[in-house]
């Protein structure tokens, strides 16, 4: 068994991709994850969304053979009546994101974004701000993280290295 597990949250998109690496010890007890990096991939929006797609595949892949993550922690796809083109574009940054997850054999896991929000900020429709200051929090971080995608993917790491903690016991 390894010393520890390594979650790779991302949080899709074909402008800015926030993305969040977290390890969580392995040993008895309830282990509180360690953030290790977080950032973003960007993508630049006057270029065509297969060009958008290819770059995003390739920075990903580069992400994951640099931090060999155990696990990619993603949201699930959600759509809005009122914003249905979002999902139809989110969904095909998270095709390519799955897809390179499943080159490299990394676990996938898809968490709803309310236990995400309820895992870090103790409510499942916290805004944007609350979770950024959450995890600045948690992780005692001189700044909240920036753009919100980066906090977001590291809240998607935080949620499934809690529930994988909770799985343990």
């Amino acid at each position: 068994m390894p010393d520890a597990t390594r979650i790779l949250g991302i949080d899709p998109g074909l402008q800015l991709t926030g993305y969040g690496v977290v390890v969580l010890d392995e040993g008895p007890g309830l282990a509180e994850p360690r953030l290790v990096e977080g950032g973003v991939i960007r993508l630049k929006p006057k270029t065509s969304v297969e060009h958008r797609l290819v770059e995003l595949h390739r920075e990903l892949l580069e992400l994951i053979d640099e931090h060999q993550p155990n696990v990619l922690a993603i949201e699930k796809l959600y759509a809005h009546y009122k914003h249905p083109r979002t999902a139809i574009v989110m969904a095909h940054a998270r095709g390519v994101i799955l897809l390179a997850a499943k080159l490299r054999a990394v676990e996938i896991a898809h968490l709803p974004s309310t236990e995400v929000k309820k895992a870090v900020t103790g409510h499942g429709h916290a805004s944007k701000q609350q979770v950024q200051r959450a995890v600045q929090s948690q992780y005692r971080l001189a700044e909240p993280p920036t753009p919100f995608d980066v906090a977001d993917a590291i809240a998607i790491a935080t949620c499934h290295a809690r529930r994988m903690a909770v799985e343990r016991l």
